[in-house]
């Protein structure tokens, strides 16, 4: 038998190999630091840039239409906060809470217990039929989600970012 690392394992490598130039670090203050926070794609680094991640998660949740609710108007709330503050590496992690939102719900919507992937192959799993409480909080989270990536401001913001700090 030929042994075969895990999906995981490949993952664990990878990031081992990689982790030394990601453009993010979790033992960095972003708030002291900002220069140092670059704009990613998606939802990149949202898990590692403090003070941010711990203001924005606990406030992020999506188990069902109210609660994501609450949660999408909360974070959006942070958001406008940031921007005031103008604060802008703030308002870009709220903004990717917001995505993250979208994305995981939808990932549950789709994939039952959010499983996507076969750990063992790593290999997509089926899709299962939607689940529609799922959907809807991933509706709720697209809504601000896109309102907070078009806001007038943060659009100008982001695009000054990008060409100051990448």
């Amino acid at each position: 038998m030929v042994y075969k690392p895990s999906t995981k394992q490949h993952q664990r490598e990878n990031w081992n190999k990689i982790k030394g130039t990601y453009s993010w670090n979790s033992e960095t203050d972003y708030q002291l630091h900002p220069e140092e926070y670059k704009v990613g794609k998606g939802e990149q680094g949202v898990l590692l840039c403090e003070p941010y991640k711990s203001e924005i998660l606990p406030h992020w949740r999506f188990k069902d239409a109210s609660v994501a609710e609450i949660s999408s108007a909360k974070i959006f709330e942070l958001f406008q906060a940031y921007l005031e503050k103008k604060d802008f590496v703030g308002a870009d992690m709220a903004r990717k809470f917001l995505q993250m939102g979208y994305t995981r719900a939808r990932r549950y919507a789709n994939h039952a217990g959010g499983k996507k992937y076969d750990l063992q192959s790593g290999e997509e799993l089926p899709r299962a039929p939607e689940d529609p409480v799922k959907a809807e909080s991933a509706a709720i989270f697209y809504k601000k989600w896109q309102a907070a990536e078009n806001h007038a401001l943060y659009k100008g913001m982001k695009q000054d970012w990008k060409k100051n700090y990448g």
